[in-house]
């Protein structure tokens, strides 16, 4: 039988260890070829590079793994596996992550990793986005493993959506301490940003942004904000249609 064709990227650049850490564990089921960043793209959400070249260089290659550094953003490193690298071998499964620090919630909206996910669902086969609620770069990947095996065998088994999009968050912490996995929506809140105002030795200005998210339903039991906050995994299937459907109807009220 033929081996399951698995893509992976991520927005954390090539050398993250979240990235190897889900290269070695797509490997046990199948073939791999991994396009990342050579840098750092997080908060790029669906960027494309339109006014620059790409390149593209090949980091390692084996039986059954190929590793390839794009100087682009998640979403090139896509376009350019899917329309460059392998345009009539469409992969099994796409995997973007596994991403240093969460993507619940409005995050989705800024995440490189789920622009990337949600890009490759459109050629026609399931994504998932895979992030750890750990922001440090030598964060304990254990287990974010041990559940994304379980979760990358299951989709592989089961006759899913050719576009199914799933945004899965994973708290941290040791894998006896998780509780299991939450199917759940997307919490509502909003991200407030602050910018820090400094001067270079010139005299010039330059600003950091920084910023807390706030939770507009703390109560709610059914979100990703409270599934990981309560030591679940989160899953939140997502789409790319955002048309408020509630309100076509009272627009064409009131434009004629």
């Amino acid at each position: 039988m033929k081996k399951p064709f698995i893509f992976i990227t991520n927005d954390d650049g090539v050398n993250a260890k979240g990235l190897r850490t889900i290269i070695g564990v797509a490997r046990k089921f199948g073939r791999v070829v991994a396009i990342a960043p050579e840098t750092t793209q997080s908060g790029m959400a669906h960027a494309i590079t339109m006014f620059q070249p790409l390149y593209l260089r090949t980091v390692e290659k084996s039986e059954d793994l190929a590793v390839y550094a794009c100087s682009g953003t998640p979403v090139d490193c896509v376009k350019m596996g899917y329309d460059y690298l392998f345009p009539d071998d469409r992969p099994t499964l796409n995997i973007s992550g596994i991403n240093h620090g969460s993507n619940s919630a409005i995050s989705v909206l800024y995440s490189g990793t789920m622009g990337a996910a949600i890009e490759a669902s459109f050629y026609g086969s399931p994504s998932i986005g895979l992030s750890l609620t750990d922001h440090d770069m030598d964060a304990d990947f254990e287990a974010a493993s041990v559940f994304a095996e379980k979760v990358i065998g299951d989709i592989l088994s089961a006759r899913v959506e050719s576009n199914m999009c799933l945004n899965i968050n994973i708290p941290k912490g040791r894998p006896e301490e998780i509780k299991g996995f939450r199917i759940c929506r997307q919490n509502k809140g909003y991200w407030k940003e602050e910018f820090y105002c400094r001067q270079d030795p010139r005299g010039k200005d330059y600003f950091w942004l920084t910023g807390d998210f706030f939770n507009q339903e703390p109560e709610a039991r059914d979100t990703d904000e409270w599934a990981l906050a309560n030591g679940y995994i989160s899953i939140v299937p997502v789409q790319v249609d955002m048309t408020d459907y509630r309100q076509i109807g009272e627009l064409k009220k009131i434009i004629r």
